[in-house]
């Protein structure tokens, strides 16, 4: 790769590739006997001596060896695939990936990454170029947590489903606690004392949107306080739909001293309504918002404290899941991580 403008003065020349004939003549020898020793495949064929010479050649000529051709003729993998709806576009894709790499750089794997733009046939594809590339297993993603149907090219490959949960029999899921995320969120306001908190959910059908009520109802219980149905919202889980929310809930004779919003789309539109009508946060009203975006959380003014889903950690932990699972581990699962709240200014 070269950099912008070259071939002007000065510019950078591209790096000969280095090639198994290029090592065979440094080191004296046949092209056959060069592939058998970077193959690891010289056992009594090729003397000790012939062998130190052929990878001296290697490490002065900087020769490197094709992953996936080694793979191929071991028949050992190198690689583990993702494959994800949606990448370039969401804001937590980019958590989940860094997660699964880190950890598979950890354990001597690279990983193969594939963004389908949520297209049928491209995933089916995708996988299937993973299944090629004798990937040792594929973790199967989408950018926000719902329940899926697994591709049919997975039934030829090792998988993990991450960030979403798959209803076919033995298969294995790392999704948030949801339930719990919405409990901790619910009692972060509680904490503080307050007693009348609402709740603007989301009109997705999705398992966040049932999770995270049934948290906010358990920690409204749990101190002692009998969840009014009457202070619990529901709004497009977009910035329109929080300002619109917030609008209803302002006008309510007895409206509530703090609320927990769906996202921090949501609470960004409540903000916007609730300077409108003059009051301030957390003075007037206490926000805990879900998902922490940092381009909208840490931004708000006052900051926006909020939930985390745990991107990274459900990458990491699918990698884990899948290489145990390549391992001989069957077990069906479903692993649900903890969302940890981040502590900011409007509470």
């Amino acid at each position: 790769m070269t950099t912008s403008g070259s071939g002007g003065k000065g510019a950078p020349s591209a790096r000969p590739v280095v090639t198994l004939r290029d090592v065979a003549s440094k080191a004296g020898v046949s092209v056959a006997t060069v592939s058998l020793v970077v193959n690891e495949k010289t056992q009594s064929r090729v003397s000790e001596a012939t062998q130190q010479r052929v990878l001296q050649a290697v490490n002065e000529l900087g020769y490197r060896t094709n992953a996936l051709a080694k793979s191929l003729v071991r028949g050992e993998s190198a690689f583990i695939g993702i494959v994800s709806d949606a990448i370039a576009t969401t804001p937590f894709a980019g958590k989940i990936i860094r997660g699964a790499q880190e950890e598979a750089r950890r354990h001597g794997y690279v990983l193969l990454v594939a963004d389908t733009d949520a297209d049928p046939d491209a995933t089916q594809q995708a996988i299937q170029m993973m299944i090629d590339h004798r990937a040792l297993g594929v973790l199967y993603s989408t950018w926000y947590h719902r329940e899926v149907d697994a591709p049919a090219a997975l039934e030829g490959v090792p998988s993990v489903f991450v960030n979403c949960l798959a209803s076919e029999p033995g298969s294995c899921s790392i999704i948030p606690d949801e339930v719990r995320g919405g409990e901790t969120a619910t009692s972060l306001l509680v904490g503080r004392g307050h007693q009348r908190i609402a709740f603007i959910n989301s009109t997705e059908d999705a398992p966040s949107t049932v999770g995270r009520l049934e948290g906010y109802r358990l920690a409204l219980r749990s101190a002692g306080i009998e969840p009014d149905e009457r202070l619990v919202f529901t709004a497009v889980p977009e910035q329109e739909g929080g300002y619109d929310a917030a609008a209803a809930m302002l006008a309510l004779s007895d409206r509530p001293t703090a609320v927990f919003c769906y996202n921090d789309r949501v609470a960004m539109g409540l903000y916007d309504r609730v300077k409108e009508e003059g009051l301030r946060i957390p003075d007037d009203l206490a926000v805990v918002g879900f998902d922490d975006q940092e381009v909208i959380a840490a931004h708000l003014r006052p900051t926006l404290s909020s939930v985390a889903l745990p991107h990274y950690d459900i990458g990491v932990l699918g990698v884990r899941a899948l290489l145990a699972r390549v391992a001989g581990d069957r077990t069906e699962a479903v692993q649900r991580v903890f969302c940890p709240p981040v502590l900011r200014d409007s509470f």
